[in-house]
């Protein structure tokens, strides 16, 4: 079995997007939009935005299921205030769970929260809990940043944060650490801006004792851990200079790393450094790198061939990445007996 933990809806009808600019337009008024509850999408509409690039390439490429959330660089914490927010993350997230209703054995729901500038995170609780109590998601998105790449508010082992991770640790529920759009015109927001939040999350979470008070909070640093894996020595030795636990240490039971990381060189890397108990399979398709490698003649998310082309992983490891700690680590993940534990090859009849 394998279980892509991060995708997003990066090709949502037309209709999402309309919407969101009128929103905008109006300030949150939803008095002066024609239609107040949301756009107007239906299912054959869903169907068609995904029968196309996501549902193929899962079949082209072995994919057995996504865990699937609102597009990231749409989340757009920044934009408006708290009001806003709120309205368009429940919009998305009922999308993403009319997906997952259409489609339970292709997609699991992970939802975008309602952060704004300046708000206290528990203010997000609500909808967090809708989600996953009455929806059935198993996860949400976290930005570090609502500012959008300004940093205005505190890291995420200050109290700030506490009561919402009291929360998710009560739902059992893993939060992957994204940024969206990036308002600062000297951060590109997936080049620049994600990659930088990623390894601002890791260093944060090394120099702090937030996994020892809160035991069972779970995070997910995508995008292969930022700059983290290349780095892996500069963090080991800030650790010691510190007398801090070793990042293999720190991360434990708690923090993992992703695999969308677009090149063999950068996932041979990542499995020499990083515990492979702390690493998942993904891809981010559709998303931010869609285009096909000229040197390989393959996409370059196509992140499957890499984990298989590693010669630093065992059977056993790939097992583990492409879906062993998924399942350990998605705790409300639905899953299918007869799949579980299957190696790729075993279930797909050939490696790709």
């Amino acid at each position: 079995m394998i279980i892509d933990c991060h995708g997003h809806y990066t090709t949502a009808p037309a209709a999402l997007e309309e919407w969101r600019r009128q929103q905008i337009d109006v300030k949150g008024d939803l008095s002066k939009l024609s239609d107040p509850a949301g756009p107007v999408i239906t299912d054959d509409e869903i169907r068609e935005s995904l029968e196309k690039t996501q549902l193929r390439l899962q079949r082209e490429r072995g994919i057995d299921m996504t865990i699937f959330s609102p597009r990231a660089g749409g989340m757009g914490h920044h934009i408006g205030d708290e009001r806003m927010s709120r309205q368009w993350s429940r919009i998305c997230n009922d999308l993403i769970g009319r997906i997952c209703d259409l489609y339970p054995d292709n997609f699991a729901a992970v939802c975008q929260l309602p952060q704004s500038p300046g708000c206290p995170p528990e203010n997000v609780i609500p909808e967090l809990v809708r989600c996953v109590e009455e929806m059935g998601f198993i996860g949400c998105n976290l930005n570090p940043d609502p500012s959008g790449g300004y940093w205005t508010d505190p890291p995420l082992t200050d109290p700030w944060w506490f009561k919402l991770y009291e929360k998710l640790e009560e739902l059992q529920v893993p939060a992957m650490i994204h940024v969206s759009q990036s308002c600062n015109p000297n951060f590109h927001f997936t080049g620049a801006h994600y990659i930088n939040a990623d390894t601002s999350a890791f260093m944060q979470l090394l120099e702090s004792d937030i996994f020892k008070l809160f035991p069972g909070l779970r995070f997910i640093i995508p995008h292969g851990g930022g700059a983290v894996p290349y780095h892996w020595g500069r963090y080991r030795g800030l650790a010691i200079d510190r007398k801090r636990p070793e990042p293999a240490e720190m991360m434990g039971d708690n923090l993992y790393f992703d695999t969308c990381v677009y090149h063999q060189p950068g996932i041979n890397l990542l499995s020499q450094v990083v515990p492979v108990r702390n690493v998942l399979f993904a891809s981010e398709m559709h998303g931010a790198v869609r285009c096909v490698d000229p040197e390989t003649g393959h996409f370059f998310d196509d992140t499957r061939r890499y984990i298989e082309a590693s010669p630093y992983l065992s059977a056993e490891d790939r097992k583990m990445i492409f879906s062993g700690n998924a399942l350990k680590l998605f705790k409300r993940l639905k899953k299918k007996p007869e799949t579980v534990g299957m190696m790729p090859e075993d279930h797909h009849g050939s490696v790709l």
